[in-house]
């Protein structure tokens, strides 16, 4: 095949993340939230992926587990939580037809019944996969469908952390845990929020830390064994792009062309660079394409808001099943049309088709810079929980890409064959709104950064003494995870966008208060302090059961600072 007809790589990117839910209550936003993840989104992927390897279809996705997801999707009390979910929604069905009739909506039965179908089909998936929804992921990774990349521990905004050792302890901890609940080391990392900061000064705010020199968010992510992340178009197009000076992941011949842009020539979201920073580069970026992402991503420019697709927001109540479709554009909740799964159903696979088609113009469009990647990162959630056709529409779209212009692969697949032959040093900023970092530091959130920076500063002074006293191990571990759920982007994302901000805000004030007390145990000469703190260690651990291995992390973090400041 000539070069310029060779095809284009296709990496979908899914991120699989929600904070920990369990044992905080069951709904709205307790385990229900998790439940709701696992029977919309996480099952009906591993029907549709089972689906294309029993058709022979190649479908190499890229996806993502947050350890804190994994960790939960692991426990004995989300199996029990699913076991549950699984028998309210099929209690509902049984309750609806009474109640339909009874209102006069007696032609909503036959959806009653559909759901039933679905609901029954999905748990006996979930109890042939032996109630074990990472394994069957690990499963589909080992034998080749797919990769799993890693992410840090907690999905901590990682620019915004006052202390290294605290980002060394997420992507730390967030290697350790996916090497040990998935079997084997990841290559790539999903860096929360595509937040990435470069080396240079550091005071995000008036009154904050300052700093005078901070690695940069890729420096990091090298340290902690991640060889590949991901960022938003705009921070390549908008950073400097140079050749490789150095690094294992420059190609030891790169044509002079390949290597000869300055400026803005030669910037493209359709290729893979090396991240300079400290005039070399230890770690390659993946560019999110803005072209094919907002035709996915966007309710109202994309396939989501189609009439014909199944309305997220309108409810049943009791019970909860959702009945009616999206509609026309404005169409009031109250007069929403039925859902029609057939017609849903052949939408989406419409769209899935155009879809492709529109990849494979992109590939047309890029033919003269091969080797070219086009790269879609999404939210796994998009896929069935927001978008219930979403499964469908993936099915149907690797189905459609055939033999064409398109190559589907795995992130890691495209940089094994391609490594960067370019360099790109990335300004600071993010995929949320305005591209930069006001969605999680703003006038609303400003209190959660003033009250998680001194205890950040707090349990790193606390940690080195404690870590070389055995009896306060268990005081430190569990005063880690605290931190760390503190530390979890969601909350600060929560109280920005105005929903439930009241939950968000009772959570991290929670792990702060926990953290806080368990801090001061630690740092205090009085033995009844630490004897009472460890007193409380059972019913913590017991409602925030997680990462297993921590003090090992939270000592490599202190290690790490140690190693580069000696240097």
């Amino acid at each position: 095949m000539p070069r310029s007809a060779r095809p284009l790589d296709f990496v979908l990117m899914l991120h699989s993340h929600l904070p920990w839910v369990l044992n905080h209550g069951r709904w709205p936003h307790g385990s229900d939230w998790l439940t709701e993840a696992a029977l919309e989104t996480y099952l009906p992927l591993i029907e549709t992926l089972r689906g294309l390897e029993a058709d022979g279809v190649d479908a190499p996705i890229t996806i993502g587990f947050t350890p804190v997801l994994a960790n939960q999707l692991m426990h004995p009390r989300f199996v029990e939580e699913m076991d549950l979910f699984f028998a309210q929604r099929l209690a509902a069905c049984d309750e609806a037809p009474a109640s339909l009739s009874a209102t006069g909506e007696g032609h909503l039965l036959p959806l009653v019944a559909w759901w039933r179908e679905r609901f029954l089909r999905l748990r006996a998936l979930w109890e042939t996969i032996g109630r074990d929804i990472v394994g069957a992921f690990r499963a589909l990774e080992a034998a080749g469908r797919l990769e799993i990349v890693g992410s840090a521990a907690t999905h901590g905004f990682l620019p915004l952390l006052a202390r290294d050792e605290s980002i060394r302890l997420q992507l730390g901890l967030g290697f350790a845990e996916h090497r040990r609940i998935f079997g084997r080391e990841p290559r790539g990392c999903w860096v929360p929020e595509c937040a990435y900061r470069p080396r240079g000064r550091w005071q995000p705010v008036p009154g904050a830390p300052a700093m005078p020199v901070r690695r940069g968010t890729d420096e990091y992510v090298a340290d902690a064994g991640f060889r590949y992340f991901f960022v938003d178009s705009h921070l390549v197009m908008g950073g400097e792009a140079i050749g490789l000076s150095s690094g294992a992941l420059a190609q030891p011949e790169a044509p002079a062309e390949a290597t000869a842009h300055q400026g803005r020539v030669g910037r493209t979201p359709y290729r893979a660079y090396g991240v300079l920073s400290a005039g070399r580069a230890r770690t390659a970026v993946l560019v999110r394409d803005p072209r094919a992402s907002m035709q996915v991503w966007s309710r109202h420019q994309g396939y989501p808001g189609d009439g014909a697709y199944l309305e997220f927001h309108k409810l049943r109540w009791p019970g909860g099943l959702r009945l009616w479709r999206v509609s026309a554009p404005g169409t009031d909740l109250g007069a929403k049309a039925p859902y029609d799964p057939g017609a849903a159903g052949a939408r989406a696979a419409e769209h899935a088709r155009h879809f492709a088609s529109l990849l494979g113009d992109i590939a047309a469009d890029q033919a003269s810079r091969q080797p070219g990647v086009v790269t879609v990162p999404f939210d796994t959630e998009l896929f069935g929980h927001w978008w219930f056709e979403g499964p469908d529409f993936l099915g149907e779209m690797y189905r459609s890409l055939g033999a064409g212009r398109v190559h589907p692969g795995t992130a890691w697949q495209h940089l094994d064959a391609h490594p960067p032959r370019s360099g790109v040093r990335l300004p600071e900023g993010s995929w949320g709104a305005n591209g930069d970092f006001s969605m999680w530091l703003n006038e609303r959130t400003a209190w959660t950064w003033e009250r998680l920076w001194p205890l950040e500063e707090r349990f790193w002074e606390a940690a080195p003494a404690a870590l070389v006293a055995p009896e306060k191990h268990a005081v430190l571990g569990q005063a880690a995870r605290s931190l760390l759920l503190a530390q979890a982007s969601d909350w600060q994302f929560i109280i920005s966008t105005g929903a439930v901000a009241d939950y968000a805000e009772r959570r991290f004030a929670g792990h702060c208060e926990d953290a806080e007390r368990l801090v001061a145990a630690l740092e205090s000469s009085d033995a009844g302090a630490l004897e009472a703190a460890r007193a409380s260690l059972p019913a913590l651990r017991e409602r925030d059961d997680v990462f297993p291995e921590i003090l090992a992390a939270v000592s490599e973090a202190l290690d790490g600072s140690r190693r580069v400041s000696r240097a």
